[in-house]
């Protein structure tokens, strides 16, 4: 393994992938959010967009750990444990900022899905090829 390809190499240009992605969601979002809703609802949007940046990171950190695993057989419970641990991620970031009360919830739960679909594309990549 050269040291382009080494796990941390590749969790920081997955961390520039899915950062890219979350600002191309929330750039595609925002119009919408604006002439929809109020700067709550843009606000709201952003805040989901970020909250899936973050699960997203938080699985990732997972796959790069499972890059140490010799067999692929050996890869698979830490790959499907990142998948969870994302979700739960998620969840738990979505229940306090949708339960603080500071944000619109329809915008922040629109935020969350769309951009949770986009970074899940980045993630499978991510945890199947690298980068």
């Amino acid at each position: 393994m050269t040291d382009s390809r080494s796990p941390a190499a590749e969790y920081l240009r997955f961390l520039v992938w899915a950062a890219a992605v979350a600002v191309l969601v929330a750039a595609v979002c925002w119009l919408p959010a604006r002439s929809l809703g109020s700067e709550g609802a843009v606000r709201a949007v952003l805040v989901g967009c970020a909250l899936s940046l973050v699960s997203s990171l938080g699985g990732g950190i997972a796959v790069a750990r499972s890059r140490r695993a010799t067999t692929p057989a050996a890869r698979v419970p830490a790959i499907m444990a990142a998948m969870a641990l994302r979700f739960v991620i998620l969840l738990a970031l979505g229940a306090v900022a949708a339960l603080s009360g500071r944000f619109p919830l329809t915008p922040l739960l629109v935020g969350v899905a769309i951009s949770y679909l986009a970074l899940l594309v980045v993630d499978t990549w991510y945890a199947v090829r690298g980068f």
